[in-house]
């Protein structure tokens, strides 16, 4: 029997939990409503799957789900590599494509399932983020065959999962407004001596300016709402940005953001002394 409903009245925690304690096989379809579809830049719904309570597989619907795509998304593979297994894959199954990467010597087994189970973890906690959105739980559905799935303790997740949305409803205390620009701290309070940068925390960089507000740089890197606080956070933080005035512009396109990598003294200093005099 189906089950259906709205995350307003039963949570993700709650379904999830559900799916656990009657070993569930199927697949749950959870779409946002209009006003967190806003809120958060996701404007399709999610899909859910699982076998016999474990969840399996999950993706937000029009997002790329091929493999070789999912481990560009976790930083696993860069997009020049994905592009070259990509054109030798006579198949486009997961598993054609995992053995093309071990057979070139990108990544191991151990790699892909890793990296699989981040993709599919990192979906899944963003639900937790939702207050309210359909839901409609399908017995006996189960992914496209053509899909690699790691099964995973639902237990795990829902606790991880709620220490996320503990930490969302912290963010949103840290960062209540999202329509402000961002600019580097007068005087950095870290440590710039061999300081490490996430990709995600380069990518912002690159985009700081007196224009730039929040939310705009959220949607030009497509980092949800949750993602785009997190980032600014930890580079608030770490002394490296302050909080502007608001403004409302277009967002620019950047200049050049790197790759997560050690970063000297020297450097960082350029970088924060380039953006300021924009």
């Amino acid at each position: 029997m189906a089950l259906k409903g709205n995350l307003r009245d039963f949570s993700i925690h709650q379904l999830l939990n559900l799916i656990n304690l009657a070993h569930k096989t199927g697949s749950l379809q959870v779409k946002p409503e209009p006003v967190l579809r806003s809120a958060n830049g996701h404007a399709s719904s999610a899909a859910l799957f699982f076998r016999e309570g474990r969840l399996i597989h999950a993706a937000f619907e029009g997002k790329p789900t091929r493999l070789t795509d999912v481990m560009v998304q976790v930083g696993r593979l860069t997009p020049e590599q994905a592009q070259t297994v990509n054109a030798r894959s006579r198949v486009d199954t997961d598993k054609e494509l995992g053995l093309l990467l071990i057979q070139n010597g990108y990544l191991t087994q151990n790699d892909i399932i890793q990296g699989v189970r981040g993709y599919l973890l990192e979906t899944v906690y963003q639900l937790f983020t939702w207050a309210a959105g359909d839901f409609h739980f399908e017995p006996n559905q189960l992914p496209p065959e053509e899909r690699i799935t790691v099964p995973l303790s639902l237990e795990n997740v829902i606790l991880e999962g709620n220490r996320r949305q503990q930490e969302w409803e912290r963010l949103r205390d840290e960062i209540p407004d999202l329509e402000v620009p961002l600019r580097f701290a007068e005087r950095p309070s870290a440590n710039l001596r061999d300081i490490s940068l996430t990709r995600e925390q380069w990518q912002v960089i690159s985009f700081i300016n007196s224009k730039n507000t929040i939310k705009q740089i959220g949607e030009y890197l497509s980092l949800d709402e949750f993602q785009i606080r997190r980032v600014v956070y930890s580079l608030k933080r770490n002394g490296l940005i302050e909080m502007a005035q608001p403004v409302r512009v277009e967002p620019v396109a950047p200049r050049g953001p790197v790759p997560g990598a050690k970063l000297s003294r020297s450097v960082l200093l350029r970088i924060i002394d380039g953006v300021r005099r924009r």
